[in-house]
């Protein structure tokens, strides 16, 4: 039964990592489930409050790092709100659009026609701000991954 636990709690881990790629999926919900089932399965008494405090730090630092990263990778190549808006918007449906490469597309896309639309940039500069809305988006990946993962190695740590 142990084998099964245990199962469910690497599964909640993987599909955190999954919503690195499709940002719909809410990643740090599923780590803290992972954290949930592992008390419910085994005992909540491997968590200290010194543990609670580092992963709650963590999760506000992976909120704080996915909109700074968006913010700084637009702001940047000199986009504006409505380049940021629609990275995002691009961001959620780029993946459902196109599978696979519209999670590189979307965001790119979105921001390009965010800017076209509503400021009227020029192509030439609405294409670098939706490059940068592109480098923003990789390494809020990158970053958000590196936070996840030591969230974990955190939780193994302890148990």
């Amino acid at each position: 039964m142990e084998f099964v636990f245990w199962t469910f709690i690497i599964l909640s881990f993987g599909i955190a990592f999954a919503g690195l790629i499709y940002p719909i999926i809410p990643s740090v919900l599923f780590i803290l489930l992972g954290f949930i089932l592992y008390g419910l399965f085994f005992t909540f008494d491997d968590f200290s409050w010194l543990f609670w405090t580092i992963q709650i730090l963590f999760i506000i630092l992976l909120f704080g790092a996915d909109y700074a990263a968006n913010l700084f990778g637009v702001k940047r190549f000199g986009g504006s709100k409505a380049g940021i808006w629609g990275s995002t918007i691009g961001l959620l449906i780029g993946p459902i659009v196109i599978p696979v490469i519209g999670i590189l597309i979307g965001p790119l896309a979105g921001a390009v026609i965010g800017e076209l639309v509503v400021n009227r940039t020029p192509f030439k500069q609405a294409l670098k701000i939706g490059f940068g809305s592109l480098i923003g988006f990789i390494t809020s990946v990158i970053t958000k991954g590196t936070i996840q993962a030591v969230m974990i190695i955190i939780f193994f740590i302890y148990v």
